[in-house]
């Protein structure tokens, strides 16, 4: 929650006190103190950088020293591509003061001491850039995320820096400095790793750790901070980390409804999640969705008939994957009422007419965006202009908070008649109906 210019007097009155576990309660970002401390602490001194730290003692004295930080900035350096755990290869971490890399694949270092740092620690604001996949891998080694957070891609589209900013561009709009992308794509699981190797890393923090003080005092001065809210929230729900083998099948798209067909789709995955896990590959290198697809919607009969599959190897038809295949298919039962994935009632009854006002809508959001200088996927989501199109009213995070003051009152007077389109000396303006009639 961002100290806006609303709540930072009530914040500055109480930022010298301890805080109580109840001003937590609820939050997955820091009360408004930690903000205005952040905002007025002094930035620009010499940052210390450490050698990479390869053990245990060196590591904990560092998170010592950062749990007295008001924010870290963290990231990560990972390999994926052959695996299906991340394989993670490099950490870097900084506050205003210091900035080290961590050799997670160092013999004998026990990471507890940073992960204690991420997970346990409420006092100190970790920030990331694009952190979903860094978030991912904590999750993995703790069954946590991190809290308090803070992701610097997602204040971005709160301050007209587009949907989805690169760290380079982000470095470049906010500091003038361009970064060397020469190590970017470089294989971070070899050992040793050079110089040039470790100082682009822990640049992926030094220069966030300045630029997240100014992005904040930004957000304070446009009071955009509360924008933020609901988007943290959801980067930050382990729901989305957690990979559960029943829920799958979710991620695999079919036509069908059928209940049998469903059923054996959900079969099908959780199989699939089970061998990628326990073989520790890519789930695409077991099987591809589209054959797992194929395979719910036009079962084989008997092991012999997955010689005939597409996607599979003719071997299969009498190894032992090719027969834990088979069981799953044979023990798959008929999808539930109660598990039966809902329709798209997002868009009831949209017809060619709300389809028409829906691309209305859509030029709506796409003039406000430009008007007030924020990302247009931060104002609204393209299923919440099709069901508001087509006459749904509740559950609408457009109607609600925020998002209605800036877009959504102005979108429902568009849907409702009280508000239209116009030309105006060649260009295009909003009038309220009432002034045309």
């Amino acid at each position: 929650m961002c100290a806006t210019p609303a709540k930072a007097g009530a914040a500055a009155d109480r930022a010298q006190r301890p805080l109580h576990k109840g001003e937590m309660d609820g939050l997955r970002f820091p009360p408004p103190p930690t903000f205005v401390k952040a905002h007025h602490r002094r930035y620009g001194g010499v940052m210390h950088i450490h050698p990479l730290i390869t053990d245990t003692a060196t590591l904990a004295n560092l998170c010592t020293r950062l749990a007295e930080a008001d924010f870290v900035c963290i990231d990560t350096e990972f390999m994926r591509e052959n695996t299906f755990w991340p394989e993670l290869c490099l950490i870097q971490i900084a506050d205003t003061n210091e900035a080290a890399a961590i050799d997670p694949m160092a013999p004998g270092l026990d990471l507890a001491p940073l992960l204690q740092l991420m997970v346990n620690n409420d006092d100190v604001l970790k920030v990331f850039h694009a952190g979903g996949q860094d978030l991912e891998i904590i999750y993995n080694l703790t069954g946590k995320t991190p809290y308090p957070l803070f992701d610097t891609q997602v204040a971005a589209m709160a301050l007209g820096q587009g949907e989805q900013i690169g760290y380079s561009n982000l470095v470049d709009a906010w500091l003038g400095l361009t970064i060397d992308k020469g190590a970017r794509f470089t294989d971070w699981s070899r050992r040793p790793l050079d110089a040039r190797q470790i100082e682009y890393a822990i640049g992926d923090v030094t220069h966030l750790a300045e630029i997240f003080p100014r992005m904040l005092d930004r957000l304070r001065k446009t009071g955009r901070g509360a924008w933020l809210d609901q988007e943290m929230e959801r980067i930050g729900d382990p729901k989305n980390y957690a990979n559960d083998p029943e829920e799958a099948w979710k991620r695999i798209r079919i036509p069908s409804r059928k209940p049998e067909v469903l059923g054996r789709l959900k079969a099908l995955a959780r199989w699939r999640e089970i061998e990628a896990r326990a073989k520790d590959l890519p789930r695409g290198r077991i099987v591809k969705d589209e054959t797992i697809a194929d395979l719910a919607g036009h079962a084989p009969r008997k092991q012999a008939d997955l010689a005939k599959v597409r996607g599979l190897s003719a071997t299969w038809a009498q190894n032992d994957i090719g027969a834990r295949l088979m069981s799953a298919i044979e023990h798959a039962e008929p999808m539930s009422a109660d598990d039966m994935p809902a329709r798209d009632d997002r868009k009831p009854g949209l017809g060619k007419d709300g389809a028409l006002v829906a691309d209305l809508l859509k030029l709506l959001l796409k003039i406000r965006s430009k008007e007030i200088d924020v990302a247009a996927r931060l104002l609204a989501r393209t299923d919440d202009l099709d069901a508001l199109a087509a006459g749904q009213r509740e559950g609408l995070s457009i109607l609600q908070g925020w998002r209605f003051d800036q877009f959504g009152r102005d979108a429902l007077d568009l849907v409702e008649g009280r508000l239209a389109f116009a030309v105006v000396g060649g260009k295009l303006k909003m009038t309220r109906t009432e002034d045309v009639t």
